[in-house]
């Protein structure tokens, strides 16, 4: 079997490109190696109601999220007024306004009772630590605003995001506008001169995020095999069908070869790097360092009546690790999306999150473990003690890519690498941004790559 181009990796970001390759009129078939599409973007039965237990939102100042969801034909809405907190020094607080934890308003940060009398004074005296080459987000905040501010805002919100520590990400690769700063001067001048914006900045989808993935394959035009693992990579460089390459497929009992004139790995930077191992060795090298973050989504159904009323105004709320918790965040969706609320007004649902990279651990106990922890700590800092109509635990293996310190750097090595080779392509949550607009943008970018080159 020969195919113009074949798609390895059916998340978002290999759907995308899938899409986009068709549309060029390019006869493509994705491979997934799942018995279902859609990666990181799930739905599932909770109480009788589906919601996501992946993914359940986008960024709205991006633009690939939501161009893509015009082009697909989905209506967006946007989160409720309902306010975000953080658990921090024995109470939940209103989450300050920040730039990834630098507060855009020193009073507004006092005011929260986040940080302690002597953090509070040493985040208002900033020092001017000089910022040369890449740094971690941690290491930034912390050498201009101190240990304290790091530990109780930044950690929580970049584990909401990364799953991971924020003296071990790259501000480069996750931050940039926040190290640009820094080499200009201060960041308390700058972040509280950034123009105030009222456009809303998350999105999703009524019915969840996880209707994406399939929105993107109806109408778009590619063929998608699922269970279809890709064991092996190799390129042709001569024969009847000319150059490209061959991949195999299934189990060793029964592999296929399936050749291709270009191939896109929109896989995980482990998988990849495997893939690549024969081909590409450098490249192969510098993404099997890119590390990843085990997480887990412990969805949880309650009765309207049994919730305290003043979680209806808040969104959920993060967990900062030095706070010693098992949960990193809960996420209150009946209060944060009216869709969710709509489902059925006597039953609410929320979800908590689990898992920092390094911290595995955490996940190793059953599914009941999590939960019963899960309502542990929702007790003791939401006030929520009634037991659950119905759970859900949804585990994300490896599913978070870290992005260390020289990240961008490596990507820069990876494409050279791979864009020597005529007909490949890498895309993913492994280069340029684990949010879903940023996956998207990696996907086009791919496409584009793939298109030049012939």
């Amino acid at each position: 079997m020969r195919r113009d181009v074949v798609v390895v990796g059916g998340g978002i970001a290999g759907l995308v490109a899938a899409r986009g390759l068709a549309a060029t009129g390019r006869d493509v078939l994705l491979l997934e190696g799942s018995p279902q599409v859609g990666g990181k973007l799930r739905s599932a039965e909770v109480a009788g109601l589906t919601v996501d237990v992946g993914a359940e939102a986008m960024l709205a100042r991006r633009p690939e999220g939501l161009a893509l969801a015009e082009e697909v034909g989905a209506e967006v809405v946007h989160p409720t007024p309902a306010t975000s907190a953080v658990w921090s020094r024995g109470a939940l607080r209103a989450l300050p306004r920040s730039l990834m934890g630098v507060p855009l308003d020193l009073d507004q940060l006092a005011g929260s009772g986040v940080l302690s009398p002597g953090g509070l004074a040493r985040a208002r005296a900033e020092t001017g630590t000089a910022v040369d080459d890449d740094v971690s987000v941690g290491d930034l905040v912390a050498g201009r605003l101190g240990d304290e501010l790091v530990e109780r805002l930044v950690e929580p919100l970049l584990g909401g995001v990364y799953a991971g520590h924020a003296r071990r990400i790259s501000a480069a690769a996750a931050v940039p506008q926040l190290l640009a700063m820094a080499r200009r001067g201060s960041l308390l001048e700058q972040v509280a001169d950034l123009p105030t914006s009222t456009a809303p900045v998350f999105a999703a989808l009524p019915g969840g995020m996880g209707r994406l993935p399939g929105l993107v394959v109806d109408g778009g035009g590619f063929e998608v095999r699922t269970s279809a693992t890709v064991r092996a990579l190799r390129p042709v460089t001569s024969g009847r069908s000319g150059s490209g390459w061959a991949l195999t497929v299934g189990p060793t009992t029964g592999a296929e070869t399936v050749e291709a004139a270009a191939v896109v790995l929109a896989t995980p930077a482990a998988a990849t790097a495997r893939l690549l191992g024969d081909v590409l060795p450098d490249a192969a090298a510098e993404l099997g360092a890119v590390e990843a973050a085990s997480v887990a989504v412990v969805t949880l159904a309650f009765r309207a009546q049994d919730v305290p009323d003043a979680l209806f105004d808040r969104s959920g709320f993060l967990v900062p690790p030095v706070e010693r918790r098992t949960i990193k965040a809960s996420t209150f969706s009946f209060a944060k999306w009216a869709w969710v609320r709509d489902l059925d007004p006597d039953v609410v649902v929320l979800r908590t999150s689990l898992g920092r990279h390094g911290e595995e651990a955490t996940l190793q106990a059953g599914d009941e473990g999590l939960v019963r922890v899960s309502l542990a700590d929702l007790a003791a800092m939401a006030g929520i003690t009634a037991r659950p109509v119905d759970t859900h635990v949804q585990r994300w293996g490896g599913a978070l890519p870290q992005y260390a310190v020289g990240h961008l750097d490596r990507v820069a090595r990876v494409r050279a690498s791979v864009a020597a080779q005529r007909g490949l392509a890498v895309c993913g949550a492994s280069y340029d941004g684990v949010g879903i607009p940023a996956v998207i943008g990696s996907a086009r970018q791919a496409v584009a790559s793939v298109t030049r080159a012939e």
